[in-house]
């Protein structure tokens, strides 16, 4: 990020606060690729939200410091940068501003307090087994009888669900209407009975993923946001909040930051891997890749900050940075060689790990980082997708 002189000071303090307050067995866990409990979350939110940096991006009135986007790429940067752990996009950039804009009184007196706070963890009730990128195809109906919606169906690919207080969930409450104007926007309690979870385990060893299954769940019409059938208009929302994250500049740089430190402490043939002409060339290609899509967001920045459109070709920093972060972590891998292709469960949960190079706390669980950043071009919109929107909204094809 190009700073001025005021978003040099605000990067000063931002990279004061983190190292003075990331509490060390957070930094360690997120340092090392293995995946953090809720608890482990939950002391870090709370330090965050005393200092007013959980939801930094809300209004002042719902809470926030009402950040730019040049702000928060600059504070999204510094936490990365410093082995914070990334926060929970679903609870904080999604159902938040959802709520903001299209929740009732009674909705946002519910929930913001509690978001804001910290307190509370929410999963997105999308994807179903046969509606992912289709997805106003889904089948999860919810039926009104009386105050309350009935609801059967189930959800997949559900991220956070096995820790989720609340699930905000698109249902179908008109099978005769066309797709997507039969679909409801509702709010769920994650205690109510009728719901069960089922952790899916991916092949980077994490439990990231689940199952959600809903069988006669009862949801107070309260919980409707917006009008009946139109939450589509809803969903489709939550798509503008984070286009400019999506970049993930920050947590490239996270990853430049691991690979040079396995280039400079690994060692073959009586040389460190910076000495090695592979890893240079591999790594200064990666380096100047990542400078470019830094350029290219500054760009976006100053488009929003002019209040300018942002357009449909943000789209390219999705696609270039996810990439990116494929390709820093198979640099890693294939720096460590043989002694990163092992799975070692016990490492990812901070039990042990397998020694290599003299890197233990990066070796052990370099291939779960690797496999794990393998859905970095699918979530958030697959890479497919970011060239069709590229291809027809920007080129004109």
């Amino acid at each position: 990020m190009f700073d001025t002189p005021e978003l040099a000071a605000f990067r000063a303090q931002v990279r004061a606060f983190v190292r003075a307050e990331l509490p060390d067995d957070v930094r360690a866990t997120v340092r090392a690729g293995r995946q953090l409990a809720r608890e482990q979350y939950e002391r870090w939110h709370a330090r965050l939200a005393a200092r007013g940096y959980l939801v930094p991006h809300w209004p002042v009135e719902a809470g926030g410091q009402g950040w730019g986007a040049a702000q928060r790429l600059v504070f999204d940067e510094e936490m990365c940068t410093n082995d914070a752990p990334e926060l929970n996009s679903i609870t904080f950039d999604m159902i938040g501003p959802v709520l903001i804009r299209y929740g009732d009184a009674a909705q946002k007196a519910a929930f913001l307090p509690a978001i804001a706070a910290g307190t509370q963890w929410w999963c997105q009730g999308y994807s179903e087994p046969n509606a992912g990128s289709d997805l106003a195809s889904l089948k999860t109906r919810a039926e009104r009888r009386g105050d309350r919606y009935v609801v059967n169906g189930s959800k997949i690919w559900t991220s956070g669900a096995q820790y989720a207080d609340w699930m905000f969930c698109l249902v179908r409450t008109d099978a005769e209407a066309k797709a997507q104007e039969g679909i409801s926007f509702l709010l769920i309690d994650m205690k109510t009975p009728g719901i069960t979870v089922r952790p899916i385990r991916g092949i980077h060893g994490w439990e990231v993923f689940n199952e959600v299954f809903l069988d006669d769940v009862a949801v107070p019409a309260a919980n409707l946001v917006g009008q009946e059938n139109r939450g589509w208009t809803v969903a489709k929302s939550l798509l503008e909040f984070e286009r400019l994250k999506l970049a993930r500049v920050g947590e490239n740089k996270r990853r430049m930051a691991r690979a040079r430190e396995i280039g400079m402490r690994a060692t073959a043939d009586g040389a460190t891997l910076f000495d090695q002409s592979w890893f240079r060339k591999r790594f200064a290609a990666l380096e100047v890749r990542l400078l470019a899509l830094e350029a290219n967001a500054a760009r976006f920045v100053e488009r929003a900050a002019h209040g300018e459109p942002v357009g449909a070709e943000v789209s390219m920093l999705k696609l270039r940075g996810s990439q990116l972060i494929q390709l820093w972590e198979q640099l890693a891998v294939d720096a460590l060689g043989a002694a990163a292709l092992a799975f070692d469960p016990a490492a990812l949960h901070g039990d042990g790990g397998a020694d290599a190079l003299g890197l233990p706390e990066l070796a052990a669980t370099a291939s779960s980082r690797r496999f794990l950043s393998r859905g970095y071009t699918i979530a958030g919109g697959s890479s497919e997708i970011q060239h069709n929107i590229i291809a027809k909204q920007v080129l004109g094809l």
